[in-house]
């Protein structure tokens, strides 16, 4: 629905379009229109009921996934609703949740979330605009640095009236309405008396479907439905939480998880080591039939699991030095002797979308890149990039060539078969820090390769928390991690790469470059054109690619999946997940697996 509302415009009056929705869209339209009933890929008849047992790698410290240290329980975004939700069948689009309608003019410099007046808390009170104000501001105040830095041209945020809450821009950011409608709501009379910076050990109020029933710090934790919850019927929820309970047990290590999985202590598993897939998933569970494995193709975007340098440490300052690392990962031998074939190389930011930067930059992105010319990479103009290649012999002769020029160019030299810097007779040394044992298998042929240069990377093994606590404090040299996925350029990417957000955790490599910034507020300022957006998405790619912050992985296009052959799940899946939380508890399939 369409209103007009009289504006005042420098002394003139003006007609603003005022637009009145269920829903919201960064660009085209929802795909689910006013009235809709259910998601597409769910089966709103799905039995409720039963629960599924699941696992995690680790430890948890807490249930506060917003404190500022610790670590959070598994599943922690269970307690709390959103303003509006999104479907995974569509890219940045919105629907009603918590608010059921919303209204927003056509400069984008405002937005009145109304919120259901059947919205509750867990403990039944009702949700009001008052505890919206309220989880804004703490975000603000007591959140994530990258809260407070990414909401900053939020000017006001005001309650209207019970159930109308207004936020106002002081620059128009149709992309900056929609994540706010993605904020989550706090009980207020739950979190005004406590510390929101702190870790919480004790079980809190709130919003959501989900709360916990029972748990040992540390070791497992069990997640109950709420019988009563408000949203139940929503249509953006029919079909889905269909389980009653969901309890996570916590493994120190993952071929000791593997094998709980296979001797029957809990019931999904999504794999993601190739060894494990293609060598363990055996035995008599899976010959009778009793554990179903299963490959499910898809073409969602791939994130960039990587190595990821730390390049504010001076060893890694200098892009050629970089590039000399990354040739030692032989990631064909890999593939060929560690991952059964099973994976490609990843080589873009935007991997599997239009966006992922391929051949020569064309025109439109030329023009971008020539406003920089002078601050990025000669190659991103003459070259298209793609990661060393070997024939997979492990015979790397060549990219130890390539690697030692490099490392020549940049000051350093072989000395009695040891990488030195040529200045100061300082060896190459580094640490790759891991928490992962599965990591370290992968890491250590590259470790291997890297001794061919004269050169020493360390591998470091640590727990969970201490990975955690070392990342969040920028303490390491090298890590193995990556970026998400990016389904599109948006600009959540400036927290992940613009200077001003060096000191927050997505900036894992620790850039401060001012092409990228200009890159990024492009991507910002062009976020509902389409074509333009298209040029400086690649742009980036390019951009990142060769700078060589990251040593690229892999990835694979398909869900390695296994689980009980207890559960279905609609015929539909989702475009853009595998849509776990629409399947359910079958009881035909569950009789006759106690009936074996």
């Amino acid at each position: 629905m369409v209103i007009f509302g009289a504006v005042s415009i420098f002394g003139a009056w003006a007609e603003a379009k005022v637009t009145v929705s269920h829903a919201i869209a960064l660009r085209g339209e929802p795909k689910y229109k006013q009235g809709f009933r259910n998601f597409d890929y769910v089966n709103p008849d799905a039995p409720k009921g039963g629960g599924i047992v699941l696992h995690d790698i680790g430890t948890y410290d807490n249930f506060h996934r917003f404190a500022l240290r610790g670590i959070p329980v598994a599943a922690s975004s269970n307690f709390y609703d959103t303003l509006m939700t999104g479907s995974d069948d569509e890219i940045d689009v919105l629907y009603g949740l918590i608010a059921e309608k919303i209204e927003y003019p056509d400069d984008y410099s405002w937005i009145i979330f109304h919120l259901n007046p059947k919205a509750r808390h867990q403990d039944g009170k009702r949700i009001t605009s008052a505890d919206v104000v309220f989880s804004f501001n703490t975000f603000v105040e007591k959140g994530v640095p990258q809260f407070k830095q990414y909401y900053k041209n939020v000017s006001k945020v005001e309650a209207l009236d019970e159930q109308r809450v207004r936020f106002t821009l002081s620059e128009p950011d149709k992309d900056l309405l929609m994540a706010l409608g993605g904020l989550n709501v706090l009980p207020k009379h739950f979190w005004e008396t406590r510390d929101f910076s702190e870790p919480l050990t004790t079980v809190p109020l709130g919003s959501g479907a989900y709360t916990v029933k029972d748990f040992k710090l540390g070791q497992y934790v069990v997640w109950e439905r709420i019988k009563n919850y408000w949203g139940a019927d929503l249509p953006v929820n029919k079909g889905r939480m269909n389980l009653d309970t969901m309890r996570y047990d916590y493994y120190r290590d993952d071929t000791v998880s593997l094998e709980a999985f296979k001797a029957g202590e809990y019931d999904f598993r999504e794999e993601n080591v190739a060894l494990y897939w293609s060598t363990m998933f055996t035995g008599s569970a899976f010959a009778s039939g009793r554990i179903v494995k299963e490959e499910i193709p898809h073409d969602i975007p791939q994130g960039m699991q990587a190595m990821v340098f730390n390049i504010q440490r001076p060893i890694f300052a200098d892009r050629r030095v970089r590039m000399a690392v990354g040739y030692a990962m032989d990631f064909e031998w890999m593939n060929k002797n560690l991952f059964y074939d099973q994976y490609t190389r990843t080589r873009s930011y935007f991997q599997n979308t239009e966006y992922a930067a391929t051949g020569l930059p064309g025109a439109g992105e030329r023009k971008i890149l020539e406003a920089i010319k002078d601050k990025i990479p000669p190659e991103v103009f003459t070259k298209a990039y793609e990661p060393p290649k070997t024939d997979g012999s492990g015979n790397i002769r060549e990219n130890t060539r390539a690697a030692l020029a490099l490392f020549k160019e940049a000051g350093w030299e072989i000395r009695d078969g040891k990488l030195v810097e040529v200045k100061t007779g300082k060896p190459f040394e580094f640490e790759l820090l891991l928490y992962s044992p599965t990591m370290e298998r992968i890491a250590i042929p590259v470790q291997k390769n890297l001794e061919r240069f004269g050169a020493t990377m360390k591998i470091r093994m640590v727990d969970t928390t201490q990975f955690t606590n070392r990342l969040r404090e920028r303490d390491f040299d090298m890590i193995t991690g990556g970026y998400s996925a990016n389904a599109y350029p948006s600009t959540g990417l400036k927290i992940v790469w613009r200077s001003d957000y060096l000191d927050y955790t997505w900036n894992t490599a620790g850039v401060q470059d001012p092409a990228v910034d200009y890159l990024i507020d492009g991507i910002e300022e062009n976020q509902e054109n389409a074509a333009a957006l298209l040029d400086w998405g690649r742009a980036l790619d390019r951009v990142l690619q060769w700078n060589h912050y990251v040593v690229p992985e892999w990835h694979i296009s398909k869900f390695r999946v296994a689980y009980v052959n207890k559960y279905s799940r609609p015929a539909v899946r989702p475009k853009y997940s595998l849509g776990l939380d629409t399947w359910w508890l079958d009881p035909k399939k569950e009789a006759a697996l106690g009936a074996r």
